[in-house]
């Protein structure tokens, strides 16, 4: 065994344990407690909405100079501007290191930017503040993907659908790698 593929399946076990036992790990994630469970049991019509308020919830920092940071690397990603969307979430990381949003959104970048390793590193710092982050866990599963782990890519999208149901590009990418992992019917 490779120590990349060593090191790929810790971060995904680190993540399926943080997600099954997953205790709430600031104030704020108690306060998504209620969301988390509304969205696993919501109707697909539904989950938009609770996606869009959870979503949101992961932006608010606690701090507005945090925030309007956040939002400015969150701009210079949807731009194309990755360096500049590296150094927002950097600065974002630097003065609130337990801000999972920001760890997700660097990791964004690194990924647009062909950086695979340092975009897994965030993304395994942001579902160790956040177990719960479906989109951090959908970055992981993505980028376990493009360095060719189809296994735990497959798996780690199990684990997207797990905490919410209707995540369209979710059942859209494990099903287009069921056959590559779970084989063809003779």
């Amino acid at each position: 065994m490779s120590i990349r593929r060593f090191n790929l399946k810790h971060i995904l076990a680190a993540s399926v344990l943080m997600v099954t036992f997953s205790l709430p790990v600031f104030a704020q994630e108690a306060d998504l407690a209620p969301l988390y469970e509304r969205l696993k049991n919501a109707e697909q019509v539904d989950s938009k909405s609770i996606t869009r308020e959870i979503r949101m919830k992961w932006a608010q920092s606690g701090s507005d100079s945090m925030d309007l940071l956040l939002q400015r690397g969150k701009d210079a990603l949807e731009r194309g501007e990755h360096d500049a969307a590296i150094e927002h979430f950097s600065a974002v990381i630097d003065h609130a290191p337990n801000f999972a949003e920001a760890y997700h959104g660097r990791a964004q970048a690194y990924f647009a930017e062909d950086m695979a390793g340092p975009a897994l590193a965030d993304l395994e710092q942001a579902l160790l503040i956040n177990p719960q982050h479906f989109d951090a866990l959908y970055g992981l599963a993505t980028v376990l993907e493009q360095v060719n782990q189809p296994e735990l890519a497959y798996d780690t999208y199990a684990l997207v659908l797990a905490l919410h149901p209707h995540y369209d590009k979710a059942k859209a990418a494990r099903a287009r790698l069921e056959t590559q992992v779970e084989g063809r019917e003779l």
